[in-house]
């Protein structure tokens, strides 16, 4: 039996590129790293703590008259702009990098689908072929029962006689092996 044409012209199913284990991912920069190990420092409990340490120690200079509170408030407030604009550009760096990775992840997705897609369409090639795989099977089904239909009556008397005598040969051995039996009982 031959393969369907539908089997025959089926296009290969293409796969998402494997990166290859010796290809490496381009490594960061060491200032992006560095900002890296900032963003997850800033976010840490420790950087809570010492926020507040910092603001209880400006506090505390002008409650003991050591700097004006003027100064103090000036000081305080300059830090805290320059502190929010750092802290404002490592979030966009943050935003940036995630967007990258969103991007990469959203072409995987989209070859995915393809993929997805292809193995629908091989999945409905391979539907077809059972389908006329089925229609061969019920050909050959009547096939065989038209031959046997065809059968003389010529051969069915042969096979017929063929299992009287090998019913009777049965018979025979069966009949042989009891006298046998019967033999060795009267011995006994």
């Amino acid at each position: 039996m031959q393969p369907s044409q539908t089997a025959q012209h089926a296009a290969p199913i293409a796969h998402a590129p494997e990166k290859h284990p010796a290809v490496h991912e381009p490594q960061p920069s060491p200032v992006a790293t560095a900002v890296e190990k900032m963003i997850v420092w800033v976010g840490s409990i420790t950087s809570l703590v010492l926020h507040s340490l910092a603001f209880i120690v400006f506090f505390a200079v002008a409650a003991l008259h050591w700097v004006g509170w003027d100064t103090m408030f000036l000081v305080l407030t300059t830090v805290v702009s320059l502190e929010a604009i750092y802290l404002s550009i490592f979030i966009q760096f943050s935003v940036n990098r995630q967007a990258a990775s969103l991007k990469e992840v959203e072409e995987d997705v989209e070859s995915i689908q393809e993929d997805v897609e292809e193995l629908g369409e091989s999945v409905e090639d391979i539907q077809v072929d059972m389908e006329e795989l089925g229609e061969h099977v019920e050909s050959i089904k009547e096939e065989i029962e038209e031959i046997s239909e065809d059968e003389s009556e010529e051969a069915a008397e042969e096979r017929r006689k063929q299992m009287q005598a090998e019913t009777l040969e049965a018979l025979t051995r069966d009949v042989k092996a009891l006298l046998a039996q019967i033999e060795s009982l009267k011995r006994h």
